[in-house]
C-alpha cells in the first residue's frame, strides 16, 4: 500500500518523462524519453552508503522539494552495490573507465558509457570515450553496446534464445534527447537492439542490465520493486 501511495502521489509530475507502453515485433516494452535540458541525474550512494533502491532515492529528494519523475536502474554493479565500469556523478569521477574485455555482458566489447549534462545527452563505444574525454556532469559505463553507429553488436543473433528481462538507453543524433527503454517480457540481444535501432531511430544505445531490471514510471502507476540495485538514473521534479 506503501508503494502504491507513493506512485499515486508522484502521478502529476511524470508526464515530463514521457513514459509509454509500446509492442515491437511481438515484444511488449516500455519506452520513457527525456529532454537535455530536463533535471535527469544519477544515484549511486548517500550519507548512509548506497541507495540500493528507489525509495531512498525519493527519501533523500523529497528533504530538497523534489521527487522522481521516472528512474531506472543504470548499469551494472560489484556485490557491494558500487558501479563496476566509469561513473561519473555531479562531475567527480568516483570509478575509472574500463576498456578491456572481460566476463559478462559488461566485458562483451564494444561496450560504452552514457555521457550526459549541460545540454547533451550521449551514448558513446568506451575507446571512443576515452579518444575523445568529452565532458560529462553524469556518466555511467555499461556493456554491451546495443547500437553502434547504426550497426547492431556484431555478437548478436537473431533468434538466440538467451532471453531476459532487459533495460538500456539510446540518445538521438543530434545529443537532445535520450530514450530509456525495458522489456515487459523475455527479450534476447538482437531484438532489444532492434527496437532501438528500427524502432526509437537511434544510431548509438548502450545495454544497462537484464534480469535485475527495474523501472519508476509514475504516470504509468509503476513501481517495480525486487532486491539492492546499483547505480540508477532518474529524472528529477519539483514535489507538490
Amino acid at each position: 500500500m506503501l508503494r502504491l501511495a507513493l506512485v499515486l502521489a508522484l502521478l502529476p509530475f511524470a508526464a515530463a518523462a514521457g513514459c509509454r507502453d509500446m509492442v515491437f515485433d511481438g515484444t511488449s516494452y516500455t519506452v520513457c524519453d527525456v529532454g537535455a535540458g530536463q533535471d535527469l541525474r544519477l544515484f549511486d550512494a548517500g550519507a548512509d552508503g548506497a541507495y540500493g533502491s528507489f525509495n531512498a532515492v525519493e527519501a533523500e529528494l523529497a528533504a530538497q522539494g523534489e521527487t522522481l519523475g521516472f528512474a531506472m536502474n543504470a548499469g551494472m554493479y560489484h556485490p557491494d552495490l558500487s558501479p563496476v565500469g566509469l561513473y561519473i556523478e555531479d562531475y567527480q569521477q568516483k570509478k575509472p573507465l574500463v576498456t578491456r574485455a572481460g566476463p559478462g555482458n559488461f566485458g562483451l566489447l564494444p561496450n560504452g558509457v552514457f555521457c550526459f549534462g549541460d545540454g547533451v545527452l550521449r551514448v558513446v563505444e568506451s575507446l571512443r570515450f576515452k579518444a575523445e574525454a568529452p565532458r560529462c556532469r553524469y556518466a555511467t559505463q555499461s556493456g554491451p553496446m546495443l547500437v553502434i553507429e547504426g550497426s547492431l553488436h556484431p555478437m548478436f543473433r537473431a533468434g538466440s534464445e538467451s532471453r531476459q528481462i532487459r533495460n538500456g538507453v539510446g540518445a538521438s543524433a543530434d545529443g537532445q534527447r535520450a530514450y530509456f527503454a525495458i522489456s515487459n517480457q523475455a527479450v534476447n540481444f538482437y531484438d532489444f537492439a532492434r527496437l532501438f535501432r528500427d524502432k526509437l531511430g537511434v544510431t548509438n544505445a548502450l545495454y544497462f542490465d537484464g534480469k535485475i531490471s527495474r523501472l519508476l514510471a509514475p504516470d504509468l502507476a509503476r513501481m517495480d520493486a525486487g532486491f539492492p540495485m546499483g547505480p540508477m538514473l532518474g529524472l528529477v521534479v519539483p514535489r507538490g
